[in-house]
């Protein structure tokens, strides 16, 4: 591992310990729903700017990876009976209660990532060869197929939804929703970790290229079929990974919850707000706009439909003043100070 590697990861690391430490310092509760929300935020707007950002190919379906995430975890909690585990036999060890959640959950998250991003190479195949609006519209008709699915699927609760029992105790935390948040954290942290690597290496490079010009980049040589499918595929197991931990948090899941449009819009916005060129930029704009977003829904200052059209009114604007964002505009501020 290089400096920079190393200097990075130990600050996610510290990032990560001040959060849980922070959150668990100010009494949890209401805090731990606004932090598991926001960094639910940084991993889907991280996970679009994959695509969407370095790729430049607009991805409207991240409601439909997260669902896929989320349900899979509903399918295999109702399929295996989770919910009445009281231990698990391996044959060499077996695993008390307190325990089994250190299974179960990074299963359900890989298990989510799983299908999800099969469902984003499947996807990616059959629309990445499409551009512009219509690359958009298929990746909404995906979400719109997926809802359809789960809508008359009884086995995962169809339009009733489905609830999803939490664990009682989970050794070494304070809370079961603190250790869900923990995983929520983790998952956040990798997603920032992956998102600075490709940019740093080929598959960002030829990403880039995609995006500033897809007919020189593959006259150069530049594989681009096969690095959309990548990026498709990671941004669709990220999202998917974010929405396997949702059920546990929320312990109730429906297609609207899941499926809600509010997860395609902030998916989109924070990266553009926050800048596109660049993996801080996703996290900055999620940090921001999700903060406002929780500050004034607590306050019931305005509602989720309001709260939609404030986030496409900022967006209008950022995209007419601030097209790469706040970095880029910090960028532009830079230059300017130093002539």
């Amino acid at each position: 591992m290089s400096r920079s590697n190393l200097f990075f990861f130990l600050g996610l690391l510290a990032a990560g310990v001040l959060i849980v430490l922070g959150v668990r310092a100010i009494g949890g509760g209401y805090y731990q729903l606004v932090a598991f929300y926001l960094l639910q935020y940084v991993v889907l707007a991280t996970a679009w700017n994959i695509l969407g950002g370095y790729g430049g190919y607009v991805n409207f379906g991240s409601a439909g990876f997260f669902a896929i995430g989320a349900y899979s975890t509903v399918f295999f909690n109702k399929l295996l009976g989770i919910n009445s585990l009281k231990f698990i036999d391996l044959g060499v060890v077996s695993i008390s209660a307190p325990f089994i959640p250190y299974l179960v959950v990074p299963l359900a998250v890989l298990a989510g990532a799983f299908f999800a991003g099969l469902v984003g190479l499947g996807t990616g195949y059959l629309t990445l060869r499409l551009r512009g609006v219509f690359f958009a519209i298929s990746t909404l008709a995906l979400a719109v197929v997926a809802q359809t699915v789960v809508l008359n699927w009884s086995f995962v609760g169809g339009a009733r939804g489905a609830y999803v029992i939490k664990p009682t105790l989970v050794a070494g935390f304070a809370s079961v929703t603190e250790f869900v948040l923990v995983s929520m954290l983790v998952i956040a942290l990798v997603s920032i970790w992956i998102a600075r690597s490709i940019e740093r290496n080929k598959l960002g490079v030829g990403l880039l290229a995609i995006r500033d010009d897809e007919d020189s980049a593959e006259c150069a040589g530049v594989p681009t079929l096969r690095l959309k499918l990548q990026a498709a595929t990671i941004s669709g197991a990220l999202m998917g990974a974010a929405g396997a931990v949702f059920p546990l948090f929320v312990t109730y899941v429906d297609p609207i919850g899941a499926f809600n449009l509010v997860h395609t819009v902030n998916s989109i916005a924070m990266p553009l707000i926050g800048g596109m060129t660049h993996w801080a930029g996703p996290v900055i704009g999620a940090l921001l706009l999700g903060g406002v977003q929780q500050y004034f829904g607590s306050k019931n200052i305005i509602t989720p439909e309001l709260s939609l059209l404030i986030v496409g009114a900022l967006m209008m604007i950022f995209v007419a003043v601030a097209p790469n964002g706040i970095l880029g505009l910090l960028q532009r501020i830079k230059s300017w100070w130093r002539r």
